[in-house]
């Protein structure tokens, strides 16, 4: 779809919400050429490029247990809460394999936000090969101070959500008139100032323009929603979200949660749908 981009906030497993659109619009066979993917938004996102309904929420509920996903224990061994071998290589090559092949990165251009950690700067990784382009999806989803900086191109990158987390500004300078957004907060969400501050300074206060810019975070965040509504009122912003606060963390261990979240998604995406239809027209 030319012209109107589609923008996956992060959220960690908040993003169960997402799941459900992205299935809701694959069942419609709506398709975005223009994506951009924050945190775990962008894990999501490989399963809606690849044309495979059901994946993403299904390797959460499926391994969100097992202590290869997510655990302490990983944490201490390897230094990411999320087991990066078997988030990032196992499922997505042997257990819970992603359709490269109904990927054409020619019809879409999915990119995955990322901040670098000595920049701290946003930027916007492409990604044309699923499983060899991991990385990027890897390091946009690399939380402080439960993840290793991912290395690419000799760069260190963290979590996306920490520079640009709503990549709206991004989407209409690439040329993007339109956008959908998907988030994971509630309409009346605002952000406050990080309360890991001090433990963040100590683990980066190294990289003073990333911790500069952990500390505008909650300010970046809060504007890009005043931009938002202004471009709702404009015609230009599509917005699907939660109604109320979900009722996970960012890291959930009961995969009935999960289930609602991912069906309130979905349902969410069903009664907005002859909106966004006239919104797309």
């Amino acid at each position: 779809m030319n012209s109107v981009g589609l923008i996956l906030e992060g959220g960690g497993m908040r993003c169960a919400f997402t799941a459900g659109v992205l299935d809701f619009f694959q069942e419609q066979e709506l398709w975005f050429s223009s994506i951009y993917g924050v945190s775990a938004g962008a894990c999501q996102a490989c399963s809606y490029v690849c044309h495979q309904p059901g994946r993403g929420i299904r390797v959460w509920k499926n391994y969100l247990n097992d202590k290869r996903f997510c655990s302490v224990s990983s944490l201490i061994r390897t230094g990411d809460l999320f087991n990066a071998r078997f988030n990032y290589d196992t499922i997505p090559r042997e257990l819970d394999p992603v359709d490269q092949a109904a990927f054409d990165p020619k019809e879409v251009q999915f990119k995955a936000v990322v901040t670098n950690l000595h920049t701290g700067q946003a930027e916007y990784l492409p990604i044309r090969d699923i499983l060899d382009d991991m990385a990027a999806i890897q390091a946009t989803a690399s939380l402080p101070l439960v993840s290793r900086p991912v290395i690419i191109g000799g760069e260190r990158y963290l979590d996306g959500g920490v520079a640009d987390p709503i990549p709206l500004e991004k989407a209409q300078a690439d040329g993007n008139r339109k956008n959908v957004l998907i988030l994971t907060q509630a309409p009346d969400y605002q952000k406050e100032p990080n309360e890991a501050l001090p433990l963040l300074t100590l683990r980066y206060g190294r990289y003073p323009a990333f911790m500069k810019t952990m500390r505008l975070r909650h300010i970046r965040y809060n504007d890009t929603l005043r931009l938002i509504r202004a471009e709702q009122r404009q015609g230009t912003a599509f917005v699907i979200q939660p109604d109320h606060k979900p009722e996970i963390g960012r890291i959930e261990k009961d995969p009935a949660k999960l289930e609602k979240l991912y069906q309130i998604g979905y349902e969410k995406a069903r009664a907005l749908y002859p909106a966004l239809l006239s919104f797309l027209d």
